[in-house]
């Protein structure tokens, strides 16, 4: 037996443990201290340990994407329940025509409307279910959520990358007049 400690020795002698309890614990204090230092993991265990990195990132990943077309779907959402609360009652007769996906919709409003859309001061938004006109500050919101909603947009547009006409454009189109109470 190797030479024990004088606790070991004297446990011993008082008889509170068994020789080969004691035998025991020096095999495995000396396992530890010489029989995990010098061994590499397996490549087993590297290719375990890569595949379980692999799968913690992919499962990342799944999430991020999760979470974001959550929040997509939560703006969305909230953009619809502003041009719901905010919207602004129509009347009129008068027909009021804009593209909408591909085709050319009508709104029925009142000179005023009229108006205030040629300003910028109303947009045109869907609303799921048909068009609703929106006043500026209501619009500004529901583009910082969802800008696919709003339709129309005359005070935006005035910002928005418009082909600049050339001086040639502008001499030839002079010879037309456009009545500024143009309706189409």
């Amino acid at each position: 037996m190797a030479k024990a400690n004088p606790l070991q020795e004297q446990l011993l002698k008082a008889g509170l443990v068994k020789k080969s309890k004691v035998a025991e614990v020096a095999r495995e204090q000396a396992k530890a201290r010489h029989g995990k230092s010098g061994t590499a993991p397996s490549e087993i265990e590297l290719e375990a340990q890569r595949v379980r990195a692999e799968k913690a990132e992919r499962d990342r990943a799944i999430e991020a994407e999760r979470k974001a077309a959550a929040r997509v779907t939560e703006l969305r959402a909230q953009a619809r329940q502003i041009i719901r609360d905010k919207k602004v009652p129509r009347t009129g007769e008068s027909e009021y025509r804009f593209t909408a996906d591909g085709a050319i919709r009508t709104l029925l409003v009142n000179d005023d409307l009229r108006r205030k859309l040629a300003s910028g001061a109303l947009v045109i938004a869907n609303g799921g279910d048909g068009y609703e006109l929106l006043p500026r500050p209501a619009a500004d919101k529901v583009r910082e959520r969802d800008a696919s909603l709003i339709v129309l947009d005359h005070g935006q547009e005035a910002g928005a990358d418009v082909a600049v006409p050339t001086s040639e454009d502008d001499a030839y189109y002079a010879q037309f007049q456009v009545p500024d109470d143009l309706v189409w």
